[in-house]
């Protein structure tokens, strides 16, 4: 086990986000699941939690009830290669969720994303401010984040 592992809250819906969530991505896969004994809180034998690794990284997800939901505060950041890998992944995500802005989703959980291009954040954080104010400017005005039209944006005058 990694040192520091994602911990997802659910009430009631564990295994589905997780299968859903390992369906997504690559070099995933659910590598442990736990139940629920007679000692509850849950009914015996129902999903506890659900042990799952999407590309590599590793989650735990509990069947917790619905003391908590999740919110944006905290999101889960991912660096894509491409933009057919933003595309691919924002269609996914937002399948009965919400889109959000400047490339963040709410997928069908309540779970919060940002699905971000790679060398988006070196436009952002150039040498040059007004370069990365428009680079900025262009983005503040997207959902889903397209790297090509805030490149342009960042390259004009």
């Amino acid at each position: 086990m990694q040192k520091i592992t994602t911990f997802l809250w659910f009430d009631g819906q564990a295994e589905e986000a997780a299968n859903f969530y390992t369906s997504i991505f690559k070099n995933s896969k659910i590598t442990g699941k736990s139940h629920y004994g007679d000692a509850g809180p849950q009914p015996a034998g129902s999903v506890m939690s659900v042990n799952f690794e999407l590309d590599g990284q590793e989650f735990i997800a509990l069947n917790g009830g619905p003391q908590y939901t999740f919110t944006p505060a905290i999101s889960l950041f991912v660096d894509c290669e491409s933009q057919a890998e933003v595309d691919e992944l924002w269609e996914k995500l937002t399948q009965d969720g919400e889109e959000v802005q400047c490339g963040w989703l709410t997928d069908k959980f309540g779970l919060t994303w940002q699905i971000v291009p790679r060398g988006l954040l070196d436009l952002l954080d150039g040498k040059d401010p007004v370069r990365s104010a428009r680079a900025a400017q262009a983005m503040f005005q997207m959902k889903k984040l397209d790297l090509a039209s805030i490149e342009q944006a960042y390259n004009q005058g």
